[in-house]
């Protein structure tokens, strides 16, 4: 049972020397600070730098067995990155 979740991103090295964004990964926690879940986002390198906040993605949640339990989709909801007309959606 969880009535609390923490949830902690990865820093990638990369990331932190270079600035550069990579596909985020996440550890979820409980309320003690132990890994229940683990989750990654996919994306390309193209919607992280032009589309920024609106980028489009997918993030899957696994459990510590690595068995996928949470699939979570954000279509590019806008017709240009740089005027968006559209509510996000997930």
């Amino acid at each position: 049972q969880l009535d609390q979740i923490i949830i902690h991103q990865q820093v990638e090295l990369l990331e932190a020397i270079l600035g550069t964004e990579t596909s985020s990964k996440y550890e979820i926690k409980n309320h003690l600070g132990q890994r229940v879940y683990f989750a990654v986002e996919e994306n390309d390198c193209f919607d992280r730098k032009l589309c920024s906040p609106l980028r489009s993605f997918t993030i899957r949640i696994a459990d510590n067995t690595g068995r996928e339990v949470i699939r979570v989709i954000r279509p590019l909801r806008c017709n240009s990155c740089w005027f968006p007309c559209f509510l996000q959606e997930v």
